[in-house]
């Protein structure tokens, strides 16, 4: 049930944001463009979701929408490691790869500041409408344009750029340093917030948004399968013990009762397909008040959806649970379709959608159907090498971080203790080349030397940005990942991470589809020749061709 009755009642009232409001007696641009461009992330899609539920997807949808009027990118990877949620969202938007826009993971070892940054942290701002440091948030981290502000920087900003996301960094990177808007859903609170980067105060359509409290209208609902559960044959059976339990440990499989969390825990919602349901209404609601395609002066919106990360992350590409999670997003796409036809109307707004990264199947379910697949420990592993390094060096403090499947030396301490760099080095690459599920560990340093295969070896120069990257790179066998017994993650080179979706609909979009090889670092290269605008500034990517008629 959504609640349409509750929320569309002030989102569709006109509400004016308190942010910057065009000016509609602008004179017309001449360039032709779109009233409104809606860029779309979904956080962990793997390209396979398009087809593993296909005969599933509402003809209605948005899904079958963009696959059968649109146009599909069927090849599209992901140049560079790791396949992290970060540097996704900013390849996608800037056309560039870690190693020049600068994001190298949702946290890194700054070799500058000696400690672990978070990607969007920001301590200059404060945040607006949340009382913890969740809302101290900037670009500020990215070190290029994204093409949203390529759009404002040709139309000299009169177009307007909002970015929407459950995460921070999900809504904050792509829609980039010069966004009038960037919100994210803070989960103390169970309110949408920013920070003083952007404005000093919410606008009234989010506070009054936020004042419906609509995570405990979705709680009350629960969440049981949409479909009869016995109907769910491309998923395996409910209540596998290497599943995750979000929602305690006595709730083991539908229909999960999330009652409980009305009024106390406002960050479960982002664990159910509600998450996305909150971030589409969010963005209607910044259509409508921020005036997005109201006029001839083309504006960007920014949206990405980040529960089935979560929901991927606790359950698994196989489960029920991310099964119920796509057919639920699939609808909720084909409304935003409908709205975007009314609001701003049909043939006048151009929507593309892709992922961040995709997932590898959760090891268990791997091993009970006879597949190879293993675990690794990244904390065990450490402490494995810092005992090492104590006994032989005298220090189990030569070792900063290990982060993105790359080991960061200390190096202020090594140099203090006058020791060998590259006999430390060594020790630790015999060491780990000998651990059940690692495939490959090299010097960072040697990494175009090192026999390695050609994609492998570029899809780690791609990541490679010195001040922000360590010393080893560890490289697992397929099938392997950094986790526990329930669950799993992404961030390696493999297909299942490296492989996502890529679609394309509306303005000057023809159909059809294309099985060669793309990239994500091509969306925002294509999006910026559909536009007539510059490409982002760090922008390596090539226009795909065959998506413009």
């Amino acid at each position: 049930m959504r609640l349409s009755s509750l929320i569309f009642g002030f989102v569709f009232t006109g509400f004016a944001s308190q942010a910057q409001v065009k000016t509609t007696a602008a004179p017309a641009n001449n360039a032709d463009r779109p009233k409104l461009v809606v860029g779309i992330v979904v956080d962990q899609m793997r390209w396979d979701y398009l087809y593993r539920y296909y005969d599933r997807y509402a003809a209605t949808g948005g899904f079958k929408r963009f696959l059968n009027q649109g146009f599909t990118c069927e090849n599209t990877l992901i140049p560079y490691t790791p396949t992290i949620t970060a540097c996704g969202h900013t390849c996608i938007f800037t056309g560039s790869v870690p190693a020049i826009h600068g994001i190298t993971g949702n946290n890194w070892w700054d070799n500058d500041m000696m400690r672990t940054v978070y990607c969007t942290e920001d301590k200059t701002v404060n945040g607006v409408g949340a009382q913890s440091d969740d809302g101290q948030m900037s670009p500020k981290n990215m070190l290029v344009t994204t093409v949203c502000d390529e759009l404002r920087l040709a139309t000299n900003f009169r177009s307007k750029v909002v970015g929407i996301a459950i995460k921070d960094r999900g809504g904050i990177l792509p829609a980039g340093h010069s966004a009038n808007a960037a919100y994210w859903y803070d989960g103390k609170s169970g309110n949408w917030i920013t920070s003083t980067y952007y404005m000093n105060e919410l606008p009234e359509w989010v506070q009054k948004y936020n004042a419906s409290k609509p995570v405990d209208k979705y709680y009350e609902q629960g969440w049981n399968t949409l479909y009869p559960i016995n109907t769910y044959v491309q998923s395996t059976t409910d209540e596998k013990p290497y599943e995750g339990k979000s929602f305690g440990a006595d709730q083991k499989g539908f229909p999960y009762d999330l009652k409980r969390f009305i009024g106390k825990n406002y960050g479960a919602i982002s664990s159910t397909p509600y998450g996305n349901s909150m971030t589409a209404e969010m963005a209607k609601a910044a259509i409508t008040n921020e005036q997005l395609g109201a006029d001839n002066i083309t504006d960007f919106l920014t949206v990405s959806f980040s529960s089935p990360d979560y929901i991927g992350h606790a359950f698994g590409p196989n489960s029920i649970e991310q099964e119920d999670d796509f057919l639920r997003l699939d609808k909720e796409l084909g409304d935003f379709f409908n709205f975007l036809d009314t609001k701003v109307g049909k043939g006048q707004y151009l929507v593309f959608l892709s992922a961040d990264h995709g997932a590898a199947h959760v090891p268990g379910f791997m091993k009970e159907n006879k597949l190879p697949a293993g675990l690794i420990s990244n904390s065990g592993m450490t402490q494995e090498l810092r005992k090492l390094l104590q006994e032989k060096y005298g220090s189990d403090k030569l070792i900063a971080s290990n982060n993105n499947y790359q080991i960061f030396l200390n190096h202020p301490v090594i140099d203090s203790l006058k020791l060998d760099e590259a006999d430390i080095k060594k020790t630790i690459i015999n060491t780990l080349s000998k651990k059940e599920g690692v495939a490959r560990v090299f010097a960072i340093s040697d990494m175009m030397t090192v026999p390695l295969n050609a994609k492998e070896r570029d899809m780690f120069v791609n990541g490679y940005y010195p001040r922000r990257s360590g010393d080893i790179q560890v490289v697992f066998q397929p099938g392997w990942i950094d986790g526990g017994a329930t669950g799993t993650t992404h961030g390696l080179w493999n297909p299942y991470d490296a492989h996502i979706p890529l679609l394309f609909y509306g303005w000057r979009v023809k159909t059809g589809k294309t099985t060669r090889e793309t990239y994500m670092t091509d969306i925002a290269a294509t999006v910026a020749a559909m536009l007539h605008i510059q490409m982002p500034n760090g922008c390596v990517g090539k226009v795909i061709e065959e998506v413009i008629q």
